[in-house]
């Protein structure tokens, strides 16, 4: 047993499916307030959010944490081996929802900062933590309105672990220095519906759209750079017709995503977007949503030390990645922080079982307690 699967196992106790916290964050605040920590909480809305800090204020600098107490909803029950929020041990892995994403994560980095400041109760600069109930939802009131705050506030982060699961095969095998962007289309190839038996009185979406479709996936975007791999178009949904085999459909709902690097740009996509339509000659209806701008931390202090101390303690060199999903690291970014996403393994995250090797729990904090040394003392 160790403090940190202690404090996994009791936030994973409390089913917080997003947006729902379910006193995950009251439970953190309170803990490390007995450690001299102030709290902020910061409702948006139907979500909350944690702004912790420990330290000197406007004088050095900021390192934060950062991490979401949401988690996404459990799946069929009986299909776990466990109650998904029992938090049970088998066979040396603590199984549960969150347990890798990410609620693991945050009980290291809570110990973890809880050890320094027992260690080196007048350390220089501040050490934050900043928590969202917001991550696994929207990503509307959460960490993007935190950054509002912080910047209305004059607080400035100057390093920053998002404590996403971003390890492979072994812990810390895996240390993402950026992401790519996000941005998905929605759109609609407007026909006219009719008969099957009459197409001469009607125009099917379908086959007006299927010269289009083949043009689009066969798009080379870019061939992306030395730090991101090529631009990526996939088709996540397609929607058309009535469910009656007698009826030509009036319309085609199409949903796609871009994932891309910093070789092209949000209104490139765009307009090559709108270029196939047009050259298709297709009455069309096209909206876009924007998840995240791609970003890149250069190499720099906080890159460099991870990766030292991940040598130190676990014996590997980490691979320096911007693959995966999207973060909420592409809100901290902008402010100039230096960001990477350090934390436990991804095997398992968001599926049935979701489970943690218990004894990674503990060396993620020795990570974590690590950095702030090398960063704050040092």
């Amino acid at each position: 047993m160790s403090e940190t699967l202690d404090l996994t196992a009791a936030l994973i106790t409390k089913p917080s499916i997003t947006p729902n916290d379910a006193g995950c964050q009251e439970l953190i605040a309170t803990r490390l307030k007995k450690r001299g920590f102030k709290a902020t909480h910061l409702r948006f809305d139907a979500v909350d959010n944690l702004w912790l800090t420990h330290g000197d204020g406007d004088a050095g600098p900021v390192f934060a944490f950062a991490g979401h107490t949401d988690v996404v909803p459990t799946g069929p029950v009986d299909e776990w081996m466990t109650d998904p929020f029992g938090a049970a041990i088998i066979d040396g892995y603590l199984y549960g929802r969150g347990a890798a994403d990410m609620k693991g994560g945050i009980a290291a980095m809570v110990i973890a900062a809880e050890r320094f400041v027992q260690d080196n109760p007048d350390h220089g600069g501040t050490i934050a933590l900043l928590l969202t109930s917001d991550e696994e939802g929207p990503a509307i009131n959460g960490t993007r309105k935190v950054i509002e705050y912080l910047k209305n506030n004059n607080i400035k982060i100057n390093w920053c672990i998002v404590g996403e699961p971003s390890s492979d095969k072994q812990l810390a095998d895996v240390v993402r220095i950026g992401r790519r962007g996000s941005l998905t289309g929605t759109l609609t190839i407007k026909g006219i519906q009719g008969h099957v038996a009459y197409p001469n009185m009607a125009d099917n979406p379908i086959h007006k759209a299927s010269h289009f479709l083949a043009d689009i996936t066969a798009t080379e975007w870019d061939q992306g750079d030395a730090s991101f791999p090529p631009t990526t178009f996939q088709i996540s949904n397609l929607n058309a017709g009535t469910g009656a085999d007698n009826i030509i459909p009036g319309s085609m709902k199409l949903l796609f995503n871009f994932r891309y690097s910093p070789a092209t740009s949000q209104t490139e996509l765009q307009d090559k977007v709108v270029e196939l339509l047009n050259k298709h000659n297709l009455d069309y209806g096209l909206e876009w949503k924007l998840s995240g701008l791609p970003f890149l931390t250069a190499q720099g202090k906080l890159i460099d030390t991870s990766y030292s101390v991940i040598q130190k303690l676990c014996g590997i060199d980490a691979i320096l990645s911007t693959g995966g999903g999207t973060s909420d690291g592409r809100f901290i970014a902008p402010t100039g922080a230096e960001v990477i996403e350090l934390g436990l393994i991804n095997k398992t995250i968001h599926k049935i079982n979701e489970c943690v090797k218990v004894d990674d729990l503990e060396t993620l904090t020795k990570i974590f307690q690590n950095i702030l040394e090398q960063l704050l003392i040092e």
